[in-house]
């Protein structure tokens, strides 16, 4: 199962058992089993604590009776406060003036010297159906296996319509859409070697400004470590006036091929 969509539908079912008035501030999560695609997820919602400001609640995710997925959200009812700031948006092309990722994805497969392995590679990904909106800012160079920076920027958008609805259903999307190649920036630095397990351990976020999830917001995502076959990233999601409005952090098992990857050409 994807990680993303168990952490919202999580969410979903946590934010069922607060009033509508309270926000989700932060959530953190473990994944502790691996998902059963065929079966369906039971949601299990503990009451933990409802304060006067600030409520926690509990969700295991259940298949086969046993929980595949732990998360604690917290809630908050609506506090104004002086104390403020927040880092600076990076400075990139808006979105219009990028291509898609399946219209990248095209242009590799236009490439008549491509190795065949790897086009089949490029057109498993494209026949996904994916309900996000991805546009890279700068898109690795998939002919290359040279180190990068572990460092990526997408604009990324639901797809479809949601609208102006209660915040924690746009939270619960920008959940989905947090976890969505976000592991993979831990492997910029080291593509001369073939992934052979990546998974997610764990996943936490924390909500800052109203947003919408299906506006295009700039997902700013980095790598400070990797070792002992695990690897962190930390992101942000930027709305386009250059409010923060998400920071998320996660680390994953990551075991790769100890020999370096042949060419893709």
């Amino acid at each position: 199962l994807f990680g993303g969509q168990i952490v919202g539908q999580a969410l979903v079912a946590a934010a069922h058992a607060v009033s509508r008035d309270e926000q989700v501030h932060s959530l953190h999560c473990y994944f502790v089993r691996t998902g059963d695609p065929k079966v369906p997820v039971l949601y299990e919602v503990e009451r933990t604590r409802t304060g006067k400001s600030f409520s926690v609640r509990s969700v295991k995710a259940i298949q086969h009776g046993k929980p595949i997925f732990t998360c604690q959200a917290s809630f908050q009812l609506s506090q104004g406060s002086p104390v403020q700031h927040q880092f600076t948006m990076p400075t990139v092309p808006p979105p219009e003036e990028l291509l898609t990722q399946e219209e990248l994805i095209q242009k590799f497969l236009q490439n008549p010297n491509v190795a065949e392995g790897y086009r089949k590679h490029l057109t498993k990904i494209q026949a996904q159906d994916v309900p996000i909106d991805i546009k890279p800012v700068n898109p690795p160079d998939i002919f290359s296996s040279e180190p990068q920076e572990p460092k990526q920027l997408f604009w990324v958008r639901a797809r479809g319509y949601i609208g102006e609805t209660d915040m924690k259903v746009h939270c619960c999307v920008a959940a989905y859409i947090s976890d969505y190649a976000f592991l993979g920036t831990a492997l910029l630095p080291h593509r001369q070697y073939r992934v052979k397990f990546m998974v997610s351990l764990d996943h936490s976020m924390w909500f800052h400004a109203p947003f919408r999830a299906d506006h295009w917001m700039l997902y700013e995502c980095e790598s400070p470590w990797a070792g002992g076959c695990r690897g962190l990233v930390q992101g942000r999601l930027w709305r386009r006036d250059g409010v923060l409005a998400v920071t998320c952090a996660q680390e994953g098992v990551i075991r790769v091929e100890q020999t370096p990857n042949q060419s893709k050409l």
